[in-house]
């Protein structure tokens, strides 16, 4: 294989070592049933998986090797990328909800209801958005070289409607969660310690790196999704009415490296994307992979396994004692 790519296999590395870092504090995160932070590292780990074989598979090349992953990673991509800032935005609803201060703790109806709501968030509307592109797509999917299979996009103004302002919304909503949160952080600054731990059973140092992870994202990826509409804008914008002239769900875009790297925003709005999903994984492993609930965790598999390994080894060793006759 020769990439085109000189840095190959610098991304296809990182990509994997993200799919591991994301899902590494999963299962504790799904015991305390944490939606949001569940659904961060699904969609980072996911995303992260699908643009690991894709940056494999078509590193040197355009061809159309593998039609059904193809349709498969570009609905992911579309579910994963807005899934990112829905998780976002269910952990910043659950911090808002903490820093009410109402001074009781939820009951488990409420509790019930919170979970239902945040459950909605995180997965219902990805998998609207992933619906609603069904109907602004012209063809089957796209192939970039060194990138591999990307969803197909018609740029009409639907699309922005659909498809392209669901990222900036979303980040729109967290900052406005966010914004709140920290106005009701700062009015009961001496309350929070004893009512995060009472209304949550969360500590105030799980509680910050939340709130960090929160602006984190709003500071990234909105952004990249203002980036994203003035890129498209840049393109001529279609009527919808030309889409039913245009589509064929049989036909797929093979774009060259060489093509799509000589519009030096589109290769940046290409490149940017690439790397979404492996600095959004490292950016939480960061936050909760070296925390004390981490540790804690680290500490239980060590001794599982030393347990483990060390009855396998007695019962070897006692098998070795036995003298046949």
């Amino acid at each position: 294989m020769h990439a085109s790519d000189p840095t190959f296999p610098l991304y296809p590395i990182l990509s994997f070592l993200a799919i591991v870092v994301s899902f590494i504090p999963f299962s504790w995160h799904l015991r305390a049933r944490n939606v949001g932070t569940c659904s961060y590292m699904l969609s980072t780990g996911l995303y992260s998986l699908v643009e690991f074989i894709n940056s494999i598979i078509w590193a040197d090349n355009v061809n159309n090797v593998a039609p059904v992953w193809c349709d498969i990673s570009a609905q992911v991509i579309i579910g994963a990328s807005v899934g990112i800032t829905a998780s976002t935005l269910a952990i910043s609803r659950q911090l808002y909800n903490i820093s009410l201060m109402n001074g009781h703790s939820m009951t488990p109806r409420e509790k019930r209801r919170d979970t239902i709501i945040n459950v909605v968030i995180a997965f219902g509307i990805p998998l609207l958005v992933m619906a609603l592109h069904f109907v602004v797509q012209p063809r089957r999917f796209d192939i970039f070289e060194e990138i591999g299979c990307q969803p197909a996009t018609f740029n009409t103004v639907a699309a922005y409607v659909l498809y392209f302002m669901w990222p900036v919304l979303i980040g729109f909503c967290s900052c406005v969660y966010s914004a709140l949160t920290l106005r009701n952080f700062y009015n009961h600054r001496v309350e929070f310690a004893k009512v995060a731990s009472t209304n949550s059973g969360m500590s105030p140092s799980r509680y910050i790196r939340l709130m960090l992870l929160v602006f984190v994202d709003m500071f990234c990826n909105t952004p990249i999704g203002v980036f994203a509409i003035i890129v498209s804008a840049r393109a001529v914008v279609l009527p919808f009415s030309a889409l039913s002239e245009t589509v064929d769900f049989t036909s797929v875009q093979l774009v060259p490296a060489s093509e799509w790297k000589a519009d030096r925003l589109g290769r940046a709005a290409v490149e940017i994307n690439h790397w979404v999903p492996v600095f959004c994984s490292f950016v939480f492993f960061i936050f909760f992979g070296f925390a004390e609930e981490a540790k804690k965790n680290y500490r239980k598999a060590y001794e599982s396994l030393k347990e483990l390994f060390s009855c396998g080894g007695s019962r070897v060793e006692a098998n070795s004692t036995i003298k046949p006759r």
